[in-house]
């Protein structure tokens, strides 16, 4: 995978925090085995004292906050604390579904494995969901947690039985352009590719207090694998 550069990925910067978008496949911070290239890495060969806000999984791309300087990084830890932080995830999922701020609430807990599952006894858990557009046979979401449980987004949409395309550990299937183009032809002695090469989650949306008390609030753009997936589900609809 080529880096980016991570100038590149920055959409609001002030002398407090920087957000930017993060690209799929690039984690947030250390993973716990190897010594592969992740955000905060790439973020301290630019600022000494950068801290990461919070973190989104791997896969999932958008607006990801990191704090400058120790006060900066404390009054964003403060606010995730309280609930303060907005986000809005955009989520295309299997199956054709209409909710108009649908709350979900389920209970999650983690497993040993770096997965999650709904459970009667879990962290009380609770999001927001609302249809943005549908397709033929998929919806596009927007999804705004209001806690921040692991694979959280991800599970109440399984819940819904509307997994997220490419999230095959929730029960989403990997989607192919055969399933939708009649007439669509591989090369011999080539496999069909899934259409997107990882879960189709984004955060989309950002909102929180800078050090004045004045709100920051920043969008970040579709990547291309996800913008290009919206647009073929549109034009075969």
């Amino acid at each position: 995978m080529k880096l980016p550069a991570f100038q590149d990925l920055i959409i609001f910067e002030n002398e407090d925090y920087l957000v930017i978008n993060k690209p799929p496949f690039l984690a947030t911070l250390d993973e716990r085995v190897g010594g592969a290239p992740n955000i905060l890495r790439l973020a301290r060969q630019h600022y000494d004292d950068i801290q990461a806000g919070h973190r989104i999984d791997k896969e999932t791309s958008g607006a990801l906050a990191l704090a400058k300087h120790p006060e900066a990084y404390r009054n964003l830890a403060m606010q995730f604390e309280d609930r303060k932080v907005q986000k809005v995830y955009h989520a295309v999922s299997w199956g054709v579904h209409h909710y108009e701020g649908l709350r979900v609430e389920r209970s999650i807990e983690t497993t040993t494995k770096g997965k999650a599952r709904l459970a009667f006894n879990g962290k009380h858990a609770e999001t927001l969901v609302r249809t943005l557009e549908t397709f033929a046979r998929h919806t596009l979401f927007e999804c705004m947690p209001i806690t921040g449980r692991m694979h959280q987004i991800r599970l109440h949409l399984m819940y819904l039985q509307a997994p997220i395309v490419g999230d095959t550990m929730y029960g989403g299937e990997d989607f192919y352009l055969s399933s939708l183009k009649r007439k669509f032809n591989v090369k011999q002695g080539d496999e069909e590719q899934p259409f997107i090469k990882r879960f189709a989650l984004h955060a989309y949306q950002l909102t929180f207090a800078g050090l004045d008390g004045e709100p920051i609030s920043v969008q970040a753009d579709y990547p291309k694998d996800f913008r290009v997936l919206v647009d073929t589900l549109r034009q075969y609809s």
